[in-house]
């Protein structure tokens, strides 16, 4: 009996031993980085993160629910990876820093559901993050279809979120939402709703146990939804979430769907200090490379507008002219021709505008409706990119006319079918070579590296609404020094920033130098400026002539200093030259001591203000320098 007894005991550990889910630890080079991988006690798979060995997120499911099959519970691990070091090199046409190097190392989880079916999730952890993402290794030419993604992020209670909140779809000016155009909620418990009540966009920062964390997603593909945040009562966690039914383009598919194999997008995760958040380049490390394309007509810069301060009546050949005129005289490439420019001017006259431009040496912009019939939006030319066909048609017209670019405006969503289009329209363009600026859009979620002709795209409550109302001018200030540390981390936004002198039945809220310090403290492979030639003739000699040479692709950037929706100083270098830029998001005077010992010049400037206006005065490198900003004022300095 006691021979029996003994055999029972064996057999019962050696099973309850079999099904105790194993602890897998994941590292980054340098060890400040740590994952914990396992699965839960139903056999999902979980994952947790330390930095520095402190607990930044709790334990959070992974999983995928496709319609045929379940890969969330009763999953069984086969096989966890030997590390795997992954490198890439790559250079950029704009943002941050030109040449890229980025390390990490790699590991594969693969597991099994219940019926045998295989999924991988791939963890990559670089010095400043970490990436994951799901991988269906099996070949199929079904079509299968994802109902739920069950990645989240579980934080715990104490954290602090800085979020922007997904609009409802087909509400807003003419059923064009959503387009990423909210303010941000600032400092605000991780659990707390948004009022609209559709979750929150990428990317969304966080501070939890005394570190910073943005999340956000790259590589998305046309075989995938974009995604947002929503927090889900039941886990108590942050859940990434598909999107609303009304974001598709017309019967087109909403969820993700896709023959096999099947990669997702990458989630990530970067974690550090606002140093690390604000310099690191994780959103274009992990996106798909460059396409192959001839490259030679990408050219980033600044560039007049006549439309944000001006509006429709401003579309027309006389001002243009005087707009192209002003672009030639800062010595700025681009001039953009906003809508209805297809009737209002008509294409006899935009050829003699290009003949005027070419000679002026600036390329011209076109503005485009993108919509079907997914809102009610009348401005045109529309409908006209809704195919190849329509596509290939219009845009071998616009190269044969000698346009450089087109701006695309009034998208409708995330839907898969949506996030399609927007990819059937880059390819389209380069190999038409067009470059596109893509407005009431989506994040790009690091496209511009995919497809080097996307310079940039709104996806901000940017400049155009500061000229609508007065509220959201009064509310500048703050949610331009939120955007550095969240939105445009990794991607280009189109803020349109800039007014200098004065907005139109506005009273603007910010001062000339914060307004100043947005052409550099913004990243954009084209800026559009939105001063005018008028207000821009007031301006001292000196502020004209720094404006004249502020470039787009840069070589670096550091972070000075700053804080979310408070302040921000950032540092961007181009060639030898470094420009320092400041802007104060609070109702009260700052001083800012800058240490100039990293630049490479002696010698340079600084511009700011007091109360008779503009001042500039000299600095140099081997002292350090004390910077009164006002209270929503700003500097620049110039090395």
């Amino acid at each position: 009996m006691k021979k029996i007894y003994s055999i029972l005991l064996l057999v019962f550990l050696l099973f309850s031993f079999a099904e105790t889910p194993a602890n897998y630890s994941f590292f980054n080079a340098d060890k400040t980085i740590k994952v914990e991988f396992n699965l839960s006690s139903k056999k999902t798979p979980s994952y947790k993160v330390f930095y520095k060995n402190k607990l930044v997120i709790n334990t959070s499911d992974l999983g995928i629910i496709r319609e045929d099959a379940n890969f969330y519970t009763d999953m069984k691990i086969v096989n966890v990876s030997e590390v795997k070091a992954v490198t890439s090199n790559y250079s950029m046409f704009q943002g941050k820093r030109k040449n890229i190097h980025y390390a990490a190392y790699e590991y594969t989880v693969s597991l099994q559901n219940k019926i045998g079916e295989a999924l991988e999730i791939i963890f990559q952890l670089s010095h400043d993050g970490i990436a994951l993402r799901y991988h269906f290794p099996k070949s199929s030419m079904d079509i299968k279809k994802i109902t739920e993604e069950k990645t989240t992020y579980n934080f715990d209670a104490s954290a602090k979120a800085w979020l922007q909140p997904m609009s409802k779809a087909k509400t807003g000016w003419k059923e064009t939402n959503p387009s990423y155009e909210e303010h941000y909620k600032m400092g605000v418990p991780v659990n707390t709703k948004p009022a609209i009540g559709e979750g929150w966009v990428y990317p969304a920062l966080f501070n939890a146990n005394e570190a910073w964390v943005l999340i956000t997603e790259t590589g998305l593909q046309d075989n995938y939804c974009g995604s947002r945040l929503v927090y889900n009562d039941a886990s108590k966690a942050l859940q990434v979430t598909f999107p609303q039914k009304e974001e598709i383009f017309p019967n087109g598919a909403l969820n993700p769907e896709s023959q096999l194999p099947w990669y997702t997008p990458w989630r990530i995760i970067t974690i550090g200090s606002l140093k690390t958040i604000t310099e690191s380049t994780l959103g274009t490390d992990l996106a798909d490379p460059a396409i192959p394309m001839d490259t030679s007509f990408i050219k980033s810069g600044l560039s007049s507008w006549s439309w944000v301060l001006l509006k429709d009546e401003s579309v027309n050949f006389e001002t243009t002219l005087q707009f192209i005129d002003y672009a030639s005289s800062m010595n700025w490439p681009y001039c953009l021709i906003d809508a209805d420019w297809d009737t209002r001017i008509g294409d006899a006259k935009m050829k003699e505008l290009v003949a005027h431009a070419a000679a002026k040496k600036v390329k011209l912009l076109v503005w485009y409706n993108s919509s079907g019939s997914w809102n009610s939006t009348e401005y045109h030319p529309k409908g006209k990119l809704l195919t190849h066909a329509d596509r290939d048609k219009e845009f071998s017209k616009l190269k044969e006319m000698g346009i450089a670019g087109i701006k695309v405006d009034f998208f409708g969503g995330d839907g898969q079918s949506m996030i399609a289009y927007y990819h059937a329209m880059l390819k389209d363009a380069a190999a038409h070579q067009l470059l596109i600026n893509f407005h009431g859009a989506t994040l790009p979620r690091g496209w511009q590296r995919t497809y080097p002709n996307l310079l940039t795209t709104e996806a901000i409550k940017g400049e155009e609404y500061i000229t609508f109302t007065q509220e959201t001018a009064d509310l500048q200030p703050s949610h331009c020094t939120m955007l550095p540390f969240a939105r445009n981390v990794f991607d280009p936004m189109d803020f349109t920033p800039m007014v200098l002198d004065s907005i139109p039945n506005i009273k603007r809220k910010t001062t000339p130098a914060f307004e100043l310090a947005l052409p550099v403290l913004f990243l954009s492979g084209i800026q559009h400026i939105a001063e005018t030639p008028m207000g821009m003739a007031k301006m001292p000699k000196y502020v004209i002539d720094y404006l004249k040479d502020i470039p787009t692709n840069w070589d670096d950037s550091k972070f000075i200093d700053g804080y979310p929706g408070k302040y921000i100083v950032m540092a961007r270098k181009k060639d030898n030259i470094w420009h320092i830029v400041g802007i104060n998001g609070e109702n009260k005077a700052k001083e800012i001591e800058l240490d100039l010992s990293f630049v490479t010049n002696e010698s340079g400037y600084v511009i700011l203000e007091n109360e008779k206006g503009f001042q500039q005065f000299p600095v140099s490198k081997n002292k350090k320098i004390k910077i009164a900003m006002k209270s929503d004022g700003g500097f620049v300095v110039k090395m």
